[in-house]
């Protein structure tokens, strides 16, 4: 088999309060730049249980995901998720909403989809192409997350977020975790309303070092990693 893969783990530390919560991933690669991200995390906090595949295309623009949330020990949603260059479409089952059934016609291929793992929103380091800093992108209609919750846990259903977020490019930096030392890049999520979201990724796949976000009072970091990572 020709694919690449690595797998690692993050820990989610709440400011004086410690370990509430971990995410575990695993990620392949195909020769052409097709990559699938496997994620568990755990929300001690919320007691919060998320399953999470997702795959990107070369120009790392999502094709299809699925969700599932396990929220007190119960079932709470379970989505499947389809994107192609003219449409964005959604199959859920969730405890609140019943089975639902979403279509969204696209006048271009989906960005971005946030599905809540901190992985996935180191892959925003991504869009910047030129990653010059200070440089700062505007959302558009082509973003959707499964959930407008901090925490992820709504749904999980297609919902356009086009217009909520914008991303600033800092520069690079060094940042050492238990996982070891990066010379990393460092980017922020402009959230409406809220404290930015920090994040710290590596190059060429863009895995997340670090994450902090005042708004939660929560460092996440890279603790683990194994495998062929770049």
């Amino acid at each position: 088999m020709r694919h690449r893969s690595y797998r690692g783990k993050v820990v989610y530390l709440t400011d004086n309060v410690g370990e509430m919560g971990r995410e575990f991933f695993h990620v392949t690669i195909q020769p052409d730049g097709t990559r699938t991200m496997r994620a568990v995390c755990e929300m001690d906090d919320d007691r919060l249980l998320r399953d999470v595949v997702i795959t990107l295309d070369p120009q790392w623009q999502p094709t299809d995901a699925f969700v599932r949330l396990t929220i007190n020990e119960d079932f709470f949603g379970s989505s499947w998720f389809r994107f192609s260059r003219s449409e964005a479409e959604c199959q859920a089952l969730t405890k609140r909403e019943g089975r639902i059934s979403q279509t969204f016609e696209l006048t271009e291929p989906a960005k971005v989809f946030g599905t809540h793992p901190v992985h996935s929103d180191a892959w925003g380091l991504a869009q910047f192409k030129q990653r010059v800093p200070g440089t700062v992108e505007a959302a558009d209609g082509t973003i959707f997350t499964s959930s407008f919750l901090p925490n992820g846990g709504s749904g999980p259903l297609l919902m356009p977020a086009g217009g909520r977020t914008e991303r600033r490019y800092v520069g690079r930096e060094k940042v050492t975790v238990p996982a070891g030392t990066f010379d990393a890049h460092h980017f922020q999520f402009l959230v409406r309303d809220l404290s930015p979201i920090e994040i710290w990724a590596t190059d060429e796949d863009c895995i997340p070092v670090r994450l902090r976000w005042d708004h939660l009072n929560q460092t996440y970091d890279l603790v683990e990693l194994t495998g062929d990572p770049r």
